[in-house]
C-alpha cells in the first residue's frame, strides 16, 4: 500500500496509478485503525487531503473534468462512509472529540436525510450502510456525553442519539456502566499483526489472537472513561458556582487527591483540533466552562453560548416535510 501511494503521488503518475494511490490511502487508513495505530490511520489520509489532482483517463468523455482526491472519494459512497467511520474511531481513541464529532456528525446527517427520503434504500448494500449508520450514532452518543459542549453536532443528530441511546446514557449518568456496551457495539473488528501460533491451534486453551486485540482496545477505551463519571460530577457542581473554595468543592465531589483531579479534567479536555484542515492543527479545549485556582479559591467562568437559530429552523422544516409526507400517504375516499 505504501508503494502504491508513493508511485501514484509522483508528478508524472498516470491517472490509473493516481486512483490506486487514493484508494490505497483509504485502505491503509482502515488497516491502521484495525491494528490500533490511530495516529498512523489519520496520517494515511494525507494523500486524500492533499492537493492531488486526478486528470481524466484517456478515452473519457469530452465533458470529463479533473478531480481532486477528496472529490474522487466523495464520488464513491462506500469509500466515503468507510473513511469517515474509521477516521471517527481514530479521533475518538486519540481523545480528539471535536474532530470526531465533526466528521461523524456530517456523514450521519447526510445518511439520515438519505434514508428518510428513500434515496439510500435503493442502492446496493443499503442494509449494511444502515448498520454502519447505527454504529456511528453510538460513537456520537459516547462523544457527546463525554464532551458535553454546545453545538457539537446537528440538532437532528442529537435527537437521533437521544432516541436510540437515551436510556443507556441515563444509566451512565445514574452511575451505572454503559460506555463499554456502546463501544463494543460501535467499534470495528480489531486485528493483530502477529503471526498466530499454529502449533497451538488445536488445543482447547489456545488463545484467540483476534479476541486479544479486541479486548486490548476495549480495555484501553475503558481506562480513558474510567473516571468520566467523576468528571461529569465535578463539571455539574462547578456550573453552579462562580467561585468556591477547593476544600468545599472537594467535599461535594467526595474524591481523594481532588486538586490533581482538577488538573486532570482540564488536561483531558485539551486536544488537537484540525478544523477541517489536517495541515493546520492546533491545541484547543472542548470545555464549556473555564476555571482557575487562586489562593485556594476556584474561579469559574462559563463559556458564552452561541445561539444557532438556523438549527431550529432546519429542524422545523424537516418536521414539516415529514408531516407533509405522512399526509400525502393517507388515502381519503369520498
Amino acid at each position: 500500500l505504501h508503494r502504491l501511494i508513493a508511485v501514484g503521488t509522483k508528478s508524472d503518475a498516470t491517472p490509473a496509478f493516481q486512483y490506486l494511490a487514493i484508494f490505497s490511502s483509504l485502505t491503509l487508513c482502515r488497516l491502521e485503525c484495525l491494528l490500533g495505530d490511530y495516529t498512523s490511520s489519520l496520517t494515511a489520509l494525507a494523500t486524500i487531503q492533499s492537493s492531488l489532482t486526478v486528470q481524466p483517463p484517456r478515452g473519457s468523455d469530452e465533458d470529463a473534468k479533473s478531480m481532486t482526491a477528496q472529490e474522487v472519494i466523495d464520488s464513491v459512497f462506500a469509500a466515503t462512509v468507510s473513511m469517515t467511520y474509521h477516521a471517527g474511531v481514530s479521533y475518538l481513541m486519540l481523545r480528539r472529540y471535536k474532530d470526531a464529532s465533526r466528521v461523524l456528525g456530517g456523514i450521519c446527517a447526510t445518511m439520515r436525510r438519505g434514508f428518510q427520503s428513500g434515496q439510500y434504500k435503493k442502492i446496493a448494500g443499503s442494509e449494511q450502510y444502515s448498520k454502519l449508520y447505527d454504529r456511528m450514532i453510538a460513537l456520537l452518543a459516547i462523544i457527546t456525553h463525554a464532551c458535553p459542549s454546545h453545538g457539537l453536532v446537528d440538532e437532528s443528530i442529537s435527537n437521533a442519539v437521544r432516541e436510540k441511546h437515551g436510556n443507556q446514557l441515563s444509566k451512565i449518568e445514574a452511575g451505572e456502566e454503559g460506555y463499554e456496551d456502546l463501544f463494543i457495539y460501535a467499534c470495528p473488528k480489531f486485528i493483530t499483526p502477529s503471526v498466530p501460533q499454529y502449533e497451538d491451534a488445536m488445543t482447547k486453551v489456545a488463545p484467540n489472537a483476534h479476541d486479544t486485540a479486541y479486548k486490548l482496545q476495549v480495555n484501553h477505551f475503558m481506562n480513558e472513561m474510567s473516571n468520566q463519571q467523576t468528571m461529569m460530577k465535578l463539571r455539574s457542581y462547578m456550573k453552579l458556582y462562580t467561585s468556591i473554595s477547593v476544600e468545599k468543592l472537594g467535599r461535594l465531589v467526595q474524591e481523594e487527591e481532588f486538586e490533581s483531579l482538577l488538573l486532570s479534567y482540564k488536561q483531558k479536555m485539551r486536544q488537537l483540533e484540525s478544523e477541517g484542515n489536517a495541515n493546520e492543527e492546533k491545541f484547543g479545549t472542548v470545555m464549556d466552562i473555564h476555571y482557575y485556582i487562586k489562593d485556594d479559591i476556584i474561579h469559574v467562568d462559563e463559556a458564552e453560548k452561541q445561539n444557532r437559530f438556523e438549527n431550529f429552523f432546519m429542524s422545523q422544516i424537516s418536521m414539516a416535510s415529514d408531516v407533509k409526507k405522512d399526509i400525502e400517504g393517507i388515502s381519503v375516499e369520498l
